[in-house]
């Protein structure tokens, strides 16, 4: 049960995160209630691209993967001290070389996430975003959206662990009704 409440910040975080551009497209009229055809992608345009990142930008997007080479080289050097005791030593010492020669690809993610955004939205949705994120509505979501995405997952967690036991507790009835005290 434990090694599933370990995966659970992880999927609040990216339902948080999906939840990002959620209030920008509540600012959209709604649609017909026909349902249309399903549409091709949107095609990336280098203005749409453009707009992506000033989108990442306004949000402080880089935040989230600043440490990420960093990060991801005292991860694999952890690993390979674990395979290989004996280089211990060598390792630590490798480890600020290789840190160094990899430093600054922490920017193929913010490119990365700008490919996504411009073939998720059109290049007018992106536009229409970042004039939405400019406007004091939208200066107060990236403002309070952290906070409010942390306490959403701290309450999701409080209340999976609480629910947690409803669940095992509803398990040892059924099985105490077959005779069997787990």
């Amino acid at each position: 049960m434990k090694s599933v409440l370990k995966f659970l910040p992880a999927a609040t975080l990216a339902v948080g995160l999906a939840l990002v551009a959620v209030p920008a497209a509540a600012q959209q009229p709604t649609a017909p209630a026909k349902s249309p055809p399903a549409a091709a992608p949107p095609k990336s345009t280098p203005a749409a691209i453009a707009a992506a990142k000033e989108i990442l930008a306004i949000k402080n997007a880089s935040a989230m993967y600043a440490n990420a080479v960093p990060g991801m080289v005292e991860k694999t050097k952890g690993a390979l001290i674990q395979q290989n005791l004996n280089y211990q030593k060598d390792l630590n010492e490798v480890a600020p070389i290789v840190a160094q020669q990899l430093n600054g690809r922490e920017k193929e993610i913010g490119e990365g996430m700008a490919q996504v955004y411009a073939s998720e939205f059109t290049e007018q949705e992106l536009k229409d975003l970042v004039a939405f994120y400019k406007t004091p509505l939208g200066q107060k979501l990236i403002t309070a959206e952290p906070r409010a995405i942390g306490l959403s997952m701290a309450f999701m967690n409080s209340w999976a662990q609480n629910f947690t036991e409803t669940v095992m507790g509803a398990f040892r009835a059924e099985m105490r009704k077959r005779g069997k005290e787990i």
